[in-house]
């Protein structure tokens, strides 16, 4: 296992959100509230199952994987698509590849000490997330 996910993590950055929820055709009011929400991430990972939780005030979202096993993934409550989602190892980085309507759409998840890195693509839009671990 390259690397411990595990954990509660609360955000502390959150850079360029907006222009990826537009990029994802997310309406006007949704993008205003969503960019101001505190997100928290629960990661539980036994070597390379994931069950990952995005949760906020305004809406929470759920994604379960294994790491080199596509799957069908249904973006609920963001942009309401359904996904070819792959997410693969790349050294310690999670690096996952979506297929669907939009090009050049995934993300990516790497750690630096008690940070939770995450960067969100679509088309040529770039959003970087940092998360604090909380426990």
């Amino acid at each position: 296992m390259p690397a411990d996910y595990n954990g509660r993590w609360e955000m502390v950055k959150n850079e360029n959100f907006e222009e990826v929820m537009k990029a994802i055709d997310i309406d006007f009011a949704t993008r205003k509230i969503a960019s101001h929400l505190h997100q928290t991430k629960v990661i539980v990972q036994n070597g390379d199952k994931f069950e990952t939780k995005t949760l906020s005030t305004f809406r929470n979202y759920e994604v379960n994987f294994t790491v080199g096993v596509e799957f069908e993934e249904y973006t609920k409550g963001l942009d309401n698509r359904t996904l070819k989602s792959l997410v693969t190892w790349d050294g310690d980085k999670l690096v996952c590849v979506q297929k669907g309507e939009k090009e050049n759409r995934g993300w990516k998840h790497w750690l630096e000490g008690d940070l939770l890195h995450l960067e969100i693509t679509v088309l040529d839009k770039v959003c970087h997330q940092v998360f604090k671990k909380a426990q």
